[in-house]
């Protein structure tokens, strides 16, 4: 995969997650909020479709999601 395929499958492998909470952006931030990590909806609604987002931020929002396990393919 290039760049942009990779980025592609995490913002999907993200969405996904959040798509299985039942949670949207704005309820994200305040999850996130809760672990101490400040993001406006501007710049997380940014990261997500761009799907250039760290790592870091990846698990932040796998821990403020309750998140255990992730499955990177079927």
């Amino acid at each position: 995969m290039n760049d942009e395929e990779w980025n592609r499958f995490a913002t999907n492998l993200l969405k996904v997650e959040l798509a299985r909470a039942g949670i949207g952006y704005d309820e994200l931030i305040k999850l996130l909020d809760a672990i101490g990590v400040q993001e406006s909806y501007k710049g997380l609604a940014a990261k997500i479709n761009r799907g250039t987002f760290s790592l870091v931020f990846f698990a932040q929002c796998m821990k403020a999601l309750g998140v255990k396990s992730v499955r990177l393919s079927e």
